[in-house]
């Protein structure tokens, strides 16, 4: 498959399970977004937040889960773009009308760098963007270089790009997931979670679900840590901060012995910010 046809099919997935996403995620979020993103994006975009009139270009909204929280957190104005127009179609489903005097939407493909032509222009207009947020959607696309290369173009002076990701060691490299009974001297039990990493610099694009009982996979795209942030480095910008969220022993699961939020010491996602080097 050509990297043209790659990317097509990447969008033509989620465009086929817009809806379901919509359903898994839900208007408020899921557990992954209230215990995991949503405190990591408050530290990482807290400060730009606050500024007065703070305008916000979000990529892949999704349901609009971002969007919404963008327009009650200080953000003066949000332009949420997805690449396909049945997400879009699901994110205007919840947008109520407090928030629609802050929020608009646009259709965006993040691997088209024809699509970002319209909002460079409006960026040069404006002065920049404040904030260009891309919540959990970067293992979803083929290719990030349209993306860096129209970052430094679509950034104000001060402006950060956020993003956040399933952890490219931990999660969307192949992995077992392996359960160990350890018994200490005086005969008690222990069960020691652990992570077997079969592969990770060289994976092939594959297909997964996000939800049990999906019908249709959809991509997912791994990329070593060099390479993620090496395509951002390349256009000059310059990373400022990083952390790896990771459940807790609040979040275990005690009836699921296998499930992601049991292994507390391996992040499930990974969050960076840049900003333009001057």
């Amino acid at each position: 498959m050509s990297a043209p046809q790659l990317r097509q099919e990447a969008l033509s997935l989620w465009e086929t399970n817009a809806e379901l996403w919509n359903s898994g995620i839900g208007e408020h979020g899921n557990k992954y977004w209230k215990r995991l993103q949503e405190p990591s994006l408050r530290r990482l975009l807290g400060p730009s937040l606050s500024k007065p009139g703070c305008a916000v270009l979000e990529l892949a909204t999704g349901n609009g889960l971002c969007a919404r929280w963008l327009a009650d957190n200080g953000a003066a104005s949000v332009i949420a773009t997805d690449g396909t127009f049945n997400m879009l179609k699901q994110a205007k489903t919840h947008l109520d009308a407090d928030r629609a005097g802050k929020i608009s939407f646009q259709k965006l493909d993040v691997t088209d760098a024809n699509d970002f032509v319209p909002l460079v222009e409006k960026a040069a207009e404006i002065g920049g963007f404040d904030v260009v947020l891309m919540n959990m959607a970067i293992m979803d696309v083929a290719t990030l270089d349209p993306l860096a290369d129209a970052l430094p173009k679509l950034l104000g002076k001060d402006g950060v790009f956020v993003a956040t990701l399933l952890h490219p060691t931990f999660y969307t490299a192949p992995h077992s997931r392996n359960l160990d009974i350890k018994f200490n001297r005086s005969g008690d039990q222990e069960i020691v979670l652990s992570k077997v990493i079969h592969e990770y610099l060289n994976v092939e694009p594959c297909k997964g679900v996000f939800i049990v009982g999906q019908e249709t996979p959809q991509f997912y795209f791994h990329r070593p840590v060099h390479e993620l942030f090496g395509v951002f480095f390349k256009r000059g910008l310059v990373m400022d901060a990083l952390e790896e969220p990771s459940f807790t022993q609040e979040d275990v699961v005690p009836e699921r012995l296998y499930a992601t939020a049991n292994f507390t010491q391996f992040p499930a996602l990974m969050s960076f910010r840049f900003k333009k080097s001057y």
